[in-house]
C-alpha cells in the first residue's frame, strides 16, 4: 500500500499569520492533534500540533530553569523559549523543518520516517502541493482493513505446508531444528530453539496461518551456556483469535 490510498484527503489547515486561539480552536472543533500551514501561494510552510502548546505562559508551564542552567544555555535559547511560550501568531510557534512523502512513498517508508523523527503525521506532496496526510490513525485503519479473513486452506496438508514456508522465509527461524504436525485443524510444533523468543515467534508463525483452529507448542528451548533445556510455558493448547474487524471509514482530518 501506499501514501494515496490511506492518506487523509481534505486536510485541514492553518495560515502563518493566524493567531494560536484560532489554531487551538480548529483543532478542539476537529478532534485534530496538528495541522499543517499553508501559506497564500499554497506553499507548505511548516507544522503546528499539540507539543508546540504545551510550554505556554497563559497556563504556567513555560520552562522555568535555575540561574546556572540559565547561563549555560545563553540568552539566544532563553530568548527562543521566550517566543515559543508568548507568541500569538503561528509562524512563531510551529516547527519549520516538515518530514513530508510523495503520494506514492510506501506505508513502511512512511513508518521509518515517523520512527526516525519521532513524528505523529507525515504530509503528502504532490510536488509543491500539499495532497493529504497520513497520520498514526490512517495507518491503524489501513492494518484494519487488511485484516478482513482470507480464504483457508482446506486440508492439513495445506495448513502445513503454509506454516512450514512461512517458517523457511525467516532467517530467525531454524527450520532443520522445528516439524510440523497438523490434526484437524490443530497445529503441533516440535523441535528445538536456542532462544525462547524463537519459540514464541514460531508460534505466532502457525497462528496466523488461515484455517489454524488452534497451536499446541511442543519446542524446547536450550540454554546455550548451561545446556538445560525448558518446555514450552504455553504448551497447553491456545485458541486462536479472530480476525479483527473491517476499518471503520478514514475522518477527513488529522490524527
Amino acid at each position: 500500500m501506499k501514501a494515496k490510498d490511506v492518506m487523509t484527503q481534505h486536510v485541514i489547515t492553518i495560515a502563518p499569520d493566524a493567531s494560536i486561539v484560532e489554531a487551538l480552536r480548529l483543532m478542539l472543533q476537529h478532534r485534530i492533534s496538528g495541522l499543517p500551514v499553508v501559506d497564500n501561494n499554497g506553499t507548505l510552510a511548516g507544522i503546528v500540533t499539540e507539543g508546540d502548546f504545551l510550554r505556554r505562559a497563559e497556563t504556567g508551564t513555560e520552562h522555568k530553569r535555575p540561574r546556572w542552567i540559565e547561563f549555560v544555555l545563553g540568552p539566544g535559547t532563553l530568548a527562543k523559549d521566550y517566543v515559543h511560550s508568548h507568541c500569538r501568531r503561528i509562524d512563531e510557534v510551529m516547527t519549520t523543518i516538515v518530514r513530508t512523502v510523495a503520494e506514492d512513498a510506501e506505508l513502511c517508508d512512511i513508518v521509518a520516517v515517523m520512527e526516525k523523527f519521532g513524528v505523529k503525521r507525515v504530509p503528502v506532496m504532490r510536488g509543491r502541493e500539499l495532497v493529504g496526510i497520513v497520520s498514526r490513525a490512517n495507518l491503524l485503519h489501513a492494518l484494519a482493513s487488511l485484516s478482513v479473513a482470507t480464504p483457508s486452506p482446506k486440508t492439513d496438508e495445506a495448513i502445513r505446508e503454509a506454516v512450514l514456508a512461512e517458517l523457511d522465509r525467516q532467517s530467525w527461524a531454524p527450520r532443520h531444528m522445528i516439524d510440523v504436525v497438523v490434526r484437524n485443524g490443530v497445529v503441533e510444533l516440535w523441535g528445538a530453539v536456542i532462544d525462547s523468543e524463537q519459540r514464541k515467534a514460531a508460534r505466532v508463525v502457525a497462528e496466523t496461518v488461515p484455517g489454524v483452529k488452534a497451536v499446541k507448542s511442543h519446542i524446547v528451548w536450550v540454554e546455550p551456556i548451561s545446556g538445560m533445556a525448558f518446555s514450552d510455558p504455553e504448551e497447553d493448547e491456545a485458541p486462536i483469535a479472530p480476525a479483527m474487524p473491517p476499518a471503520p471509514p478514514i475522518r477527513a482530518a488529522v490524527g
